[in-house]
């Protein structure tokens, strides 16, 4: 690491301390040319999670756009938002840790109904119903069929 000061490169770790979310590392170094210290922080690369979508366009991952899909399906149930947000965390330590630089929505999609197939069957339905683009009463009917064979 260079040397703000003097622009040596050779420093040495004073102290290094984890961030409260655990994600950047805070490093105090101290330079040997000039003996001034100094902070530097060591984030780890992320790479964007790509999602393919139907129509084969591809686009970032959006956290904000599966939980307010996710809200929406979950609206007057009794879901804690604490469930929902640690869902979404799970969901997108699961993506990241695939490997996958890019996941077919379809992917994400029944990941998410497992979980809401899990949480509430009211919530599944309803995100079921958007997510399946049910054209009219018989996808549902169909929909509440298979889900009450399958208890």
């Amino acid at each position: 690491m260079k040397c703000p000061f003097c622009g040596d490169l050779n420093n040495k770790v004073i102290d290094s301390r984890l961030s409260k979310e655990g994600n950047v590392i805070r490093r105090r170094r101290e330079c040997v040319e000039c003996a001034r210290r100094f902070t530097t922080y060591e984030h780890m690369d992320e790479i964007p999670l790509m999602i393919i979508k139907k129509d084969g366009r591809r686009e970032a991952f959006s956290r904000e756009k599966v939980r307010s899909g996710v809200l929406r399906a979950c609206e007057k149930r009794n879901i804690s938002i604490n469930i929902i947000e640690e869902f979404l965390d799970e969901l997108e330590r699961d993506l990241r840790e695939s490997g996958a630089k890019e996941t077919p929505a379809s992917t994400v999609g029944e990941k998410i109904m497992a979980k809401l197939h899990e949480l509430d069957d009211v919530a599944y339905v309803r995100f079921a119903s958007v997510y399946r683009e049910f054209k009219d009463v018989n996808d549902f009917v169909a929909e509440l069929k298979n889900l009450l064979t399958h208890q």
